[in-house]
């Protein structure tokens, strides 16, 4: 094992690895980011997409220790605070996801895109999401949304503009003792 360090969605982590452990697998178990999905393991569904150093990659089929030192987002540091990162606004509001699976995927990759290209072209959506698969929607909702989500940041609203803050539910975790029996479980 040795100590792998990284900045995931704004704080600084260090953890025990082993030279071989994937993205996926460190975020997931040691740094405790469960948006990122684990789903082909093979990269060709974009269900384990982040952002490292604001580029996409598939968390998948890359090495923890490849990315060490860098800041990496996922789809739970899309958020500001309490607020839905617009593009998060956008896929709830246009149904872009369905079963959610996919949909942290889509989210990070799509985040990206509009960072570089506010105003998207259809076929600039299309070629961003390629690498990302969904079998519920049929991907215009998903294409919608992104567009969407586009018109509010080059409009300047953030997710402060459109979403009331909402505290987590769980903010400790299901074994709360204030929480009634039987909740999140």
């Amino acid at each position: 094992m040795e100590t792998w360090t990284a900045r995931v969605n704004g704080a600084q982590f260090t953890e025990l690895a082993h030279s071989h452990s994937i993205l996926l697998d460190v975020l997931r178990d040691h740094v405790g980011t469960l948006g990122v999905k684990r789903g082909c393991d093979m990269g060709t569904c974009g269900c384990c997409a982040v952002l490292v150093d604001g580029e996409p990659v598939l968390s998948c089929l890359t090495l923890a220790f490849e990315v060490e030192g860098k800041e990496i987002t996922t789809v739970e540091g899309l958020a500001d605070g309490h607020h839905l990162h617009p593009i998060q606004q956008c896929f709830a509001d246009h149904g872009g996801s369905q079963c959610g699976f996919c949909t942290p995927g889509f989210l990070v990759v799509s985040a990206a895109l509009l960072d570089r290209e506010p105003d998207p072209s259809e076929a600039a959506i299309k070629e961003a999401i390629e690498g990302n698969l969904c079998r519920c929607t049929g991907y215009q909702q998903i294409v919608t949304s992104i567009q969407e989500a586009g018109k509010m940041l080059r409009n300047g609203q953030t997710g402060e503009d459109r979403t009331e803050a909402a505290s987590d539910p769980h903010p400790v975790g299901p074994d709360e003792p204030t929480l009634p029996p039987g909740d999140a479980r």
